[in-house]
């Protein structure tokens, strides 16, 4: 890839009309060379109208696009330099892994000279050197996904666009597939954008993550700050598996859930009603002697226990009834650290774990 390749993306102010319904919302979002981005909501977020818009599919009802110094607002898709990657890949099943790739130079009427040694380095930079004779039906959907990429990046585009590529994979190899693609990508050193709905798949693959919520960006910022330091409870509830419970402020750094006094190590919002975001495996339970600190306990109630392989889902009752559920390994030692459905049980939250967002 050379370097135009790295080349930064800016979206400004971005909005889509039809009609009365706004799919997206004056959404702003800079883009640095080489980054790469997932756009991650649920359905009907805007993620799609957004990524519609940078291919050159959606024509937007406000703002501009710019890739580098070039502003790509109405420019046909043809015209846009970038790659795309669709959620089926789009292969055609009549062509050869090689006349696949080799599409995208076709329709942009390059040299045809220049075909075979272009295809042949896009191949070896996925790991498919060799296949170009073989027909798609021989491909298992691992490999299929990597020519969908060695197409999408044949042309040495400034931008690649991913539209939930893996979600047709199973559970294995879409998590291979994650790795796979950020190995590529820094390899590579290509500015990506990726659409998902998949909280854990954008939080394994991106530099930074944008999370929209009715055409607005409600937040962006790198995986571990996303899922750390929500901004607001929406973040708080769809990245993880966090519980959000009503709190009371108790001073600058602390706030109140029932008789529990809970401190933070983060700064509190502002606002009157505030909710404390507890993610499942923040919560530790105390054996006895894991902890010297007179805060951050929890007294609760053993409801229910679930086995799920690697871990148990542990569900608790604090004593005004309120629901609480916690994460812990599945290993022998955690699981004898279990307390039986009925049973009293602390669980102590680290105040740096202790997340605090407006309501």
């Amino acid at each position: 890839m050379d370097a135009r390749a790295k080349t930064g993306v800016s979206i400004r102010s971005a909005g889509k009309r039809y009609g009365p319904v706004v799919a997206l919302d004056e959404v702003s979002l800079d883009i640095e060379p080489g980054e790469f981005v997932s756009l991650l909501g649920p359905s009907g977020s805007g993620k799609t109208t957004l990524l519609g818009i940078l291919g050159g599919f959606v024509q937007p009802s406000s703002g501009s696009v710019w890739v580098g110094e070039r502003d790509i607002t109405f420019a046909p898709p043809h015209k846009r330099n970038i790659g795309i990657v669709f959620q089926n890949y789009a292969l055609f099943p009549h062509m050869t892994v090689g006349e696949n790739v080799a599409f995208p130079l076709r329709a942009r009427r390059e040299p045809k000279a220049g075909w075979a040694r272009k295809v042949a380095d896009a191949l070896t930079m996925v790991e498919l050197s060799g296949f170009e004779a073989r027909n798609i039906n021989q491909l298992s959907g691992g490999q299929r996904q990597r020519v969908a990429l060695a197409r999408a990046m044949v042309f040495e585009p400034q931008l690649i666009l991913m539209d939930e590529p893996l979600s047709a994979l199973d559970k294995q190899l879409r998590e291979t597939m994650q790795i796979e693609l950020r190995r590529l990508h820094r390899k590579l050193g290509a500015t990506i954008v990726y659409v998902t709905h998949d909280q854990r798949e954008a939080l394994t693959m991106s530099d930074r993550v944008a999370v929209l919520k009715n055409g607005k960006l409600v937040q962006i910022d790198t995986p571990e700050r996303l899922y750390d330091r929500p901004c607001d409870a929406f973040v708080a509830s769809f990245i993880g598996e966090a519980t959000l419970l009503d709190v009371s402020r108790a001073g600058d750094d602390a706030v109140r859930l029932g008789d529990a006094l809970l401190r933070t190590a983060h700064p509190l919002p502002r606002g009157e009603r505030l909710l404390l975001a507890v993610q499942t495996e923040k919560l530790v339970i105390d054996g006895g002697a894991t902890t010297t600190m007179t805060t951050n306990r929890l007294s609760c109630r053993v409801t229910e226990v679930l086995y799920q392989g690697e871990s148990l889902r542990v569900f608790a009752a604090l004593p005004d009834g309120t629901s609480l559920s916690l994460r812990q390994p599945g290993n022998h030692d955690a699981r004898r650290r279990i307390p039986s459905p009925g049973e009293p049980m602390t669980v102590v939250l680290d105040p740096q774990d202790t997340i605090v967002v407006p309501a």
